[in-house]
């Protein structure tokens, strides 16, 4: 870093990143980030959700959290999906490519990936 400019850029450039993890959204990505979670991927899965929902413009739509053990270790990386109104979702052994896919379909297009859910494992 040389200058207070490339200071505020950088700060500009994460600030998107930080509302996604704090913002009230229709919309709550809860990504299980324990140990077990970690060691299986959740990091990757979590960096995609949130690089996918700022591009494709869903900020204001979409909240991106992480949270502890959510319980079902044998099929982590392990994502819970809220939307008012509606049963909640998990999605299970989820990969960035399939987060990519969850972004597009279910998150933008409203149509839940039943193949990625735990109730088809």
């Amino acid at each position: 870093m040389k200058s207070l400019a490339e200071l505020a850029a950088i700060k500009e450039k994460m600030q998107s990143k930080v509302v996604l993890r704090e913002g009230s959204g229709e919309l709550r990505v809860v990504v299980g980030m324990a140990t077990c979670g970690i060691a299986a991927g959740a990091r990757p899965v979590l960096n995609a959700f949130v690089e996918e929902i700022s591009k494709e413009g869903l900020s204001d739509k979409v909240t991106v959290t992480q949270t502890g053990c959510i319980g079902v270790c044998q099929y982590e990386p392990v994502v819970e999906v809220f939307e008012a109104g509606k049963e909640k979702v998990t999605y299970v052994k989820m990969t960035a490519e399939k987060a990519k896919e969850v972004v597009e379909k279910h998150l933008k297009g409203g149509k839940v990936i039943e193949e990625y859910t735990i109730t088809n494992v």
